[in-house]
């Protein structure tokens, strides 16, 4: 199966990735400029990125 993945923030990202999970092709597919909303949602972000986006957008 191949899921196009256009959500951001949590919710969204989160059913991407449990797909992604039992085995789905999932192509996620960010807005310009900036890409996902969540990339800046909360300190600590590590190399500009924030912690909730890594764990929510992991391949």
């Amino acid at each position: 199966m191949r899921v196009l993945e256009l959500t951001q923030i949590m919710s969204g990202p989160t059913c991407g990735q449990l797909l992604a999970d039992m085995g789905a092709d999932v192509i996620k597919v960010e807005k310009m400029p900036g890409g996902d909303d969540a990339r800046g949602y909360r300190d600590p972000a590590v190399n500009g990125v924030s912690a909730p986006f890594m764990m929510m957008n992991r391949n």
